[in-house]
């Protein structure tokens, strides 16, 4: 019996919802409605929909997401991408092509901290602007 390589597979005619969660390398080209956890390599291929947040080490993004996306790594989004979402990562590279609507935080100083779950807006911070008299 062969040992495990770590690579997973799931074609374009899966569709799942809840939550996916792997280690190692999951090639994704299906339907996803929730978030994908990780600590390995998610690639996602040109027909993959998914609709949830995706938490992973390193990201490969194809297809459509909605939702935010954070890698602990590196984040590529790739040709004919269409994105809506906010990105948290350390290195970022968008190929021409690519469709994104959300923010982008990206600092290779630091890891970035997951998004909060779905639903759960983060505490603005209480500015003031000094007003001339």
């Amino acid at each position: 019996m062969n040992a495990p390589t770590g690579k997973n597979l799931l074609n374009p005619d899966v569709e799942v919802k809840g939550t996916l969660k792997f280690a190692g390398e999951l090639t994704f080209a299906g339907k996803l409605d929730g978030d994908i956890q990780s600590e390995g390599v998610l690639n996602l291929g040109d027909e993959a929909i998914v609709k949830g947040g995706i938490n992973v080490n390193t990201a490969v993004v194809r297809g459509k997401i909605n939702g935010n996306v954070t890698s602990k790594d590196k984040i590529e989004i790739k040709a004919r991408t269409e994105m809506f979402g906010d990105v948290r990562a350390s290195k970022l590279v968008v190929e021409e092509g690519v469709t994104l609507v959300g923010k982008c935080e990206i600092n290779p100083k630091s890891p970035p901290a997951a998004f909060p779950p779905r639903g759960i807006e983060p505490a603005k911070p209480e500015t003031s602007i000094p007003t001339r008299k």
